[in-house]
């Protein structure tokens, strides 16, 4: 069994924030996979099941994500091998999408969590936002919603990962970051 999570907050305020593109990726995957809800409270987040893959998007706002993340893996028994994050990146430009096990969580509180809660060596699928102009404005930065023109490339990046899924979940880590890595995707392609 994989599990598959999407960081976000909850709430339809921050749906369209930058901050959000991993609850957008994984609600593109549920919707193709055609996965369906088994919830619990205890989980605390949403979690749906397709076939042999669990999609979670933990309800706990980004800063304890890791509780969600570690109650599901508690209850399905998944190894740390099998657990795949994918989560927005200030240090990617926007368009980028790169994958990386373990490692510093790069000040993102989501990774930071999970990384105390059920360890560091996972699959990162990371989603490049951007960075803004100064560092003092990065919490509005990942909470401000991504402007029209950058919008087509974000929903040209959540179809490239959900195309690509299958790869990410059964490749090994250097062929998935040879042949899938992308630097930008723009408008134009």
């Amino acid at each position: 069994m994989v599990l598959v999570v999407g960081l976000g907050n909850p709430g339809a305020k921050y749906y369209y924030t930058r901050h959000n593109i991993g609850f957008r990726v994984v609600d593109k995957l549920i919707s193709t996979s055609k996965a369906i809800s088994i919830s619990k409270s205890n989980f605390q987040g949403e979690l749906y099941k397709a076939k042999d893959t669990l999609f979670l998007k933990p309800l706990t706002f980004m800063n304890l994500s890791g509780k969600s993340v570690q109650a599901v893996m508690n209850f399905y028994k998944i190894d740390l091998n099998n657990l795949i994050v994918i989560h927005d990146d200030l240090d990617l430009p926007l368009g980028a999408v790169k994958f990386k096990r373990g490692g510093s969580s790069g000040g993102h509180n989501g990774l930071k969590s999970i990384d105390e809660m059920v360890g560091k060596e996972y699959l990162r699928v990371r989603v490049g936002i951007g960075k803004p102009q100064r560092k003092g404005e990065v919490v509005s930065y990942v909470l401000s919603p991504f402007s029209e023109t950058e919008e087509v490339v974000v929903e040209k990046v959540i179809d490239y990962i959900d195309k690509i899924f299958d790869n990410i979940k059964e490749l090994e880590l250097n062929e998935l970051k040879s042949k899938y890595t992308i630097k930008s995707l723009n408008v134009d392609n």
